[in-house]
């Protein structure tokens, strides 16, 4: 970590402002990470901009990221003019072009806000990720988070690459001609699945992808985009598995894991419900030979004429991916083919009359999720459709271009930020829990 400062007089900086705001980093066109002497970090929530401060950020979390971002200039704020700055060069080295830095925070951890930055017209949008504001500050890194799970079922420290191996050949031998599990090695390998190295090394949820295709074109998929400018982070599956196969995957983690769970819904696959001609009879199989492990579905909820039957077969729990229940910001992210966010909630409310776990995976970006007209749409379809648990999701997508799109379509309020927002939603539902992982049925 290099401190640049010292080619522009500058004031002295009073005592309380060192202590208090956390050091701007940016990044030079090589990568290269330094703090900018003077200039304090900047969050962004929409159209607000505020200064980091100690109060405002923690530690930075183990196995977080720091990226930079190309073709755009950071904002800044400047400790001596008390102004905030767009900065295109490095203020110490003039002529050097400078870039924003970010951080892709670690599992259980929810922004509270973004990266600050300004872009070209021109520019191309970022790769899908989140971008959490960060800071330096006491010779440590500071993110601008809050934890809401502190469960380590996605510590990369705990997923040893000798034992992911080990469980690789174990489960070539015992299963040769399953794809499912084959596929399972090239998300553990290739794209370091967290969730299929849990599968190989026996802990917690394995993944169980089966859908080759969706009946929404959300903005941040991250196995199909026919936008070239994004990329995708992992292919799409291009086969439906068997039942059997599914059951043989299934079987092998709940007979070795305790409090196991196999999740239908995964990152390299489209909607599950689509897949409910396999997915159906592979679980009763697996309820007919076991009621040991949670089978859970994670899904945009759009086929609750599907849903029953599922439910009826064995399915424990339901996770629904909601950006917003407002329909046209609703509407606007995961552009539905065939179904509406009237279809969403019918799938929720059949989940509690069958007496099932709902969870919502909430994709929060501040300056859009904690404005008031946003948390009061939620609190009022959470009365109307309730849920047990909500897992908040940092949104993998450009923040700048995400709040553009939203603000087109519904007028967007001032943010009353996310702290505010998980606080003011326990209070209205004290019986709701927050986490970022699927729980086991122990724990429903």
């Amino acid at each position: 970590m290099e401190r640049q400062y010292g080619m522009k007089k500058r004031k002295k900086p009073p005592l309380n402002t060192i202590n208090k705001h956390v050091t701007a980093l940016a990044a030079n066109s090589d990568g290269k990470i330094f703090e900018l002497e003077g200039y304090a970090a900047v969050g962004m929530a929409g159209a607000s901009l505020v200064p980091l401060e100690m109060v405002n950020t923690i530690k930075m979390p183990y196995g977080s990221e720091l990226m930079f971002l190309p073709d755009r200039m950071p904002i800044l704020f400047n400790m001596d003019t008390g102004q905030l700055e767009i900065l295109a060069e490095n203020p110490y080295m003039p002529g050097e072009s400078i870039y924003p830095v970010s951080v892709f925070n670690s599992p259980g951890y929810v922004n509270s806000y973004t990266c600050a930055y300004m872009e070209p017209e021109k520019a191309d949008s970022l790769p899908l990720f989140s971008y959490g504001a960060v800071g330096w500050c006491n010779n440590e890194f500071r993110s601008s988070v809050m934890c809401v799970d502190r469960e380590r079922r996605q510590d990369l420290r705990l997923m040893k690459p000798a034992k992911i191996i080990e469980g690789i050949k174990k489960f070539r031998k015992t299963m040769p001609s399953n794809r499912l599990r084959e596929h399972l090695e090239k998300c553990a390998m290739e794209y370091g699945c967290p969730a299929a190295k849990n599968f190989f090394i026996g802990r917690y949820e394995a993944p169980l992808p089966t859908s080759r295709y969706c009946n929404a074109k959300c903005l941040g998929c991250i196995s199909l985009q026919k936008n070239n400018t994004i990329s995708c982070c992992q292919e799409r599956i291009s086969f439906t598995p068997s039942s059997d196969e599914i059951v043989e995957v299934a079987l092998a983690h709940i007979g070795r894991v305790r409090k196991s769970i196999v999740s239908f819904g995964q990152g390299c696959e489209g909607d599950p419900l689509l897949a409910a001609d396999v997915i159906e009879p592979a679980i009763a199989t697996i309820r007919a030979t076991t009621t040991r492990g949670t089978i859970n579905m994670n899904t945009n909820a759009s086929r609750p004429d599907i849903l029953a039957g599922l439910f009826e077969a064995g399915l424990d729990s339901l996770r629904v991916s909601i950006n917003s229940v407002r329909e046209k910001c609703y509407n606007a992210y995961f552009r539905p083919k065939g179904y509406t966010l009237s279809d969403v909630a019918q799938s929720i409310d059949i989940a509690n009359t069958m007496g099932k776990f709902v969870s919502i995976n909430y994709l929060n970006c501040p300056g859009f999720t904690d404005t008031q007209k946003e948390v009061n749409t939620l609190i009022s379809f959470m009365h109307d459709h309730p849920i047990h648990f909500i897992q908040w999701r940092n949104l993998n997508y450009d923040p700048l271009r995400y709040f553009n799109t939203m603000n087109a379509n519904e007028k967007q309020g001032e943010p009353i930020g996310i702290g505010n927002v998980l606080r003011l939603i326990k209070k209205r539902f004290p019986h709701i829990k927050y986490g970022y992982f699927n729980p086991p049925k122990e724990s429903f």
